[in-house]
């Protein structure tokens, strides 16, 4: 998980702090190394509380109402590609009310200028 992290930040700035449910992947030590030796702040919600983090159960709604529920996937292959197909439409087409009618890609390239572009969620 430390690595997937890596590869999020990796061209972006680091955020100050990362809220995420209690779940053995963000639990274990080599997450605690990770945000510690990053100067990250963790914030975990508390158990059985979803709506501290109402950004990502709105997304998983959404998520689940948009894509996974619209679709019989016959196979990892197709699955991978309906689910980008859905995170792309959702990061680079959809304004979101949320950031200002901008797409989360335009907010993050706005809000840091050295972003990627190769996603904001997910």
């Amino acid at each position: 998980m430390a690595h997937e992290l890596d590869a999020i930040v990796g061209g972006r700035r680091l955020p100050l702090m990362i809220v995420s449910d209690n779940g053995t992947e963000l639990t274990s030590h080599a997450i605690l190394r990770w945000q510690e030796e990053r100067g990250v702040t963790w914030h975990y919600i508390a158990p059985g509380k979803p709506v501290q983090n109402a950004f990502v159960e709105s997304l998983n709604g959404r998520f689940r109402d948009e894509c996974l529920n619209e679709h019989v996937f016959r196979g990892l292959p197709m699955a991978r590609r309906i689910i980008e197909a859905w995170r792309l439409d959702y990061n680079a087409c959809r304004p979101h009310t949320s950031l200002g009618g901008l797409t989360p890609n335009e907010f993050a390239a706005r809000s840091q200028p050295d972003h990627n572009q190769n996603g904001f969620w997910l």
